[in-house]
């Protein structure tokens, strides 16, 4: 299972970097905190102090059709705020 899925950059997600040393990730469902902690070690050679998890439930939808009604729904995502040791960084930016 690969526990990180890719970076979130927003706005948001970029101040919290900027002013709080916290980068947001999108991870696998299943993963828990230890897991994602080790991962973003790994992954990054950085010193994670504190993650926070957030689950995102699916979205649902319906739509009104000539055929009838079509429902449907989104996946369910997972995303872990990383607070990272006092001056080290991680650079999304690099490898572009």
């Amino acid at each position: 299972m690969d526990v990180l899925i890719k970076p979130i950059i927003t706005e948001k997600a970029t101040l919290g970097s900027e002013l709080s040393n916290c980068y947001s990730f999108l991870v696998h469902t299943r993963a828990n905190k230890v897991e994602i902690k080790k991962a973003v070690e790994a992954a990054y050679g950085v010193s994670v102090e504190k993650v926070r998890t957030l689950n995102y439930g699916p979205s649902r939808k319906t739509k009104y059709t000539k055929t009838g009604i079509q429902s449907g729904k989104t996946n369910a995502t997972k995303k872990a705020v990383v607070k990272v040791a006092e001056g080290d960084t991680i650079d999304f930016y690099s490898n572009l």
